[in-house]
């Protein structure tokens, strides 16, 4: 493939160019707080740097996955679209790994970020996306059939959420705990299929999210650096906010199951949001929705299994028993986001639908 490579890191990072940049600022402010001992702000500004360099990630991801075929690419994205949710949800364990007081803390943070990631995506992201499109235009159409080999993935994940929670009533934690193990290496394995099934044996129809006009705007060298130095800075954004969110619950008087449902994924998929719904408005709907379902099932498919066994071996009792009001609330959303893609066209009241739909909850677990 040819280049065009007319952009450095530093054009990437100047705010005159991308106004998100001027975010970066909350950085050097989350390593004063946190030295400060300021919990409650260094949770808010490390939430807040997390943005920008997510989009960096992301920008580099796209930079790197432009130089490769379609099909590693696409694996590429796949593995670092999500990279946010997987180093907080890693750090989180880690954590409860080296101070035991604090696993049930720790694990319940991990699986409310995971919870909130997979509403946020399909709720939040693709209402916005659906209504802004739908301002746009009266009647937008995307792949019927990608929609729903994704929706038959999500309830797959969901059988991997409901059996543990009624499993529980009737056994014990040990065994629940040795279900979850298992349990996330069957899905893993469909997660692979799934890649193989996207990207080498059905590509076509999945053919219509391939970007086959892009070019590449930076070097490969600059691509990596900006790849590796985000996703550093997240590392240790991620950390701050992990170890302040406690803090911050009690400071701010914030239920920490709405800290980890709700606000951590906002902020920590709002560059992904971004592009969802900047491309629902240029009529692109296979793209977008395929951004919002795509990231749904990474993170239950792979994300989800991977800090299972994470927790397996570091010792940490990480379970797919994710509580019952938890589990239903993720129940109701795929089913409503599955009704509502299953016909493969999208308009604005769609998109409230989702958005109504996304609000309640969020009201839910902020009076939990």
């Amino acid at each position: 493939m040819s280049e065009t490579v007319n952009s450095s890191i530093r054009d990437v990072i100047d705010p005159r160019n991308t106004k998100l940049s001027l975010m970066l600022v909350f950085i050097p402010l989350a390593f004063y707080f946190e030295f400060e001992g300021s919990h409650g702000p260094a949770f808010i500004v490390s939430m807040l740097a997390i943005m920008p360099l997510a989009y960096l990630m992301g920008k580099a991801t796209e930079e790197i996955a432009l130089r490769t075929s379609e099909s590693i690419g696409g694996l590429l994205n796949a593995s670092f679209g999500n990279a946010v949710e997987m180093i907080i949800a890693g750090l989180a364990i880690y954590s409860a790994y080296q101070n035991p007081e604090l696993s049930e803390t720790m694990i319940q943070i991990v699986q409310a970020s995971l919870i909130g990631s997979i509403l946020g995506n399909l709720l939040l992201v693709m209402g916005i996306s659906f209504v802004w499109g739908g301002i746009h235009y009266s009647k937008q159409k995307f792949s019927s059939e990608a929609s729903q080999v994704n929706g038959s993935l999500l309830l797959l994940a969901l059988v991997s959420m409901v059996i543990p929670e009624m499993y529980s009533s009737s056994t014990s934690g040990t065994a629940i705990v040795e279900l979850s193990h298992y349990t996330a290496l069957l899905l893993l394995l469909i997660y692979f299929m799934q890649l193989l099934f996207q990207f080498k044996t059905h590509s076509e129809i999945y053919a219509a999210e391939a970007h086959h006009d892009e070019v590449a705007e930076m070097s490969y060298r600059d691509s990596i650096v900006l790849l590796v130095g985000s996703t550093f800075f997240v590392a240790l954004m991620a950390e701050i906010l992990v170890g302040s969110i406690s803090h911050a619950a009690e400071e701010y008087h914030l239920p920490t199951l709405f800290i980890g449902v709700i606000l951590v994924p906002l902020f920590g998929n709002a560059a992904e949001h971004f592009t969802a719904v900047t491309v629902a408005g240029k009529n692109k709907m296979d793209l977008s929705v395929g951004i919002a379902i795509g990231s749904s099932i990474q993170i239950a498919l792979f994300v989800t299994p991977i800090m299972v066994l994470m927790g397996w071996a570091l010792g940490v009792p990480m379970t797919l028993q994710f509580g019952s009001f938890e589990t239903l609330v993720t129940f109701l959303a795929v089913l409503v986001a599955n009704f509502i893609i299953q016909d493969g066209e999208s308009n604005w009241l769609e998109g409230a639908m989702l958005l109504i739909t996304y609000g309640i909850i969020a009201l839910a677990f902020l009076f939990l």
